[in-house]
């Protein structure tokens, strides 16, 4: 399996503050990877290292390219969606199609239209008279509809309710990932990406508190809603983050057999976005 992004002793400060903290990972071709973090936490800046625009410290090999020394080269298999989409304010639709088409040798053109059809916008339509939501609409139309091997999203549906959200992953899943293709996004929207990642990277204060596949997720760790009378023998094997919610209390653990912690009581897979509240209380796995 070829690797993607390779990533070894990455460290980034802005003055004296360390927003990457000597971090190493790889991201593996065909894969949808989830970074999460919260505000502050470098996952913004990591990608940014990703594609070339900040300076750091470190190794960082990007499709078998340097994103610093050879960044040209890498931006032509590389599409990136921000958080926050710029275009024209006097720009039609239909022109902004008609801009990437000439600029860019890999975008299509019909899926492009394909996108937006789902969507209000008319081809006269200019940015200036769309609401937010819509610039964000055409801008994620655009990126989409190019062929690139690997997409970086950067909160790409901020902006946009909930049912263009859903659409837009179903569209990612459907439309534009396959096994050549791979993914990396960030998202304060934890429960809407879950379902379509292969992979998390959770990063607090620019270091990585957790790197799993969702298959080792489901393997690992276990929540356990425990019964009041087994509640000291539960707490014997180490649960690694507990809480209590309507007289209930609700342990995690991980590693342990979930046949013995049936004895207990209900156990279930833990949500990411819990898990991701529990790694950032404790120590790193």
């Amino acid at each position: 399996m070829s690797i993607v992004v390779s990533a070894k002793n990455l460290c980034k400060k802005y003055g004296k503050q360390r927003v990457l903290d000597n971090i190493s990972f790889e991201i593996p071709a065909g894969r949808i990877v989830g970074l999460i973090g919260p505000n502050g936490s470098g996952k913004t800046t990591t990608l940014k290292a990703i594609l070339g625009l900040t300076p750091f410290d470190g190794e960082m090999q990007v499709l078998g390219l340097n994103p610093r020394s050879e960044r040209d080269a890498l931006m032509q298999d590389i599409s990136f969606i921000a958080d926050v989409a710029i275009l024209p304010s006097w720009l039609t639709v239909r022109e902004a199609i008609a801009f990437v088409e000439g600029v860019h040798p890999k975008f299509n053109r019909a899926k492009a239209e394909r996108f937006l059809a789902k969507t209000k916008l008319q081809p006269q339509q200019k940015v200036k008279s769309m609401s937010k939501g819509m610039v964000v609409q055409l801008h994620l139309a655009l990126v989409m509809a190019i062929d690139a091997k690997l997409l970086v999203l950067d909160e790409p549906t901020l902006g946009l309710d909930i049912l263009y959200r859903k659409q837009f992953y179903q569209d990612l899943l459907e439309d534009y990932f396959d096994q050549n293709k791979t993914i990396i996004i960030t998202t304060h929207q934890v429960e809407e990406i879950e379902h379509v990642l292969s992979d998390v990277i959770f990063v607090q204060d620019g270091q990585i508190r957790l790197s799993s596949s969702m298959d080792e997720l489901e393997r690992r760790f276990i929540e356990l809603i425990v019964r009041e009378e087994f509640m000291d023998r539960a707490q014997a094997l180490h649960p690694i983050d507990q809480r209590k919610t309507f007289g209930q209390t609700t342990m995690l653990f991980d590693g342990v057999n979930r046949e013995q912690l049936a004895q207990f009581g209900e156990t279930r897979q833990p949500s990411v976005a819990d898990l991701f509240v529990a790694m950032m209380k404790g120590d790193k796995v």
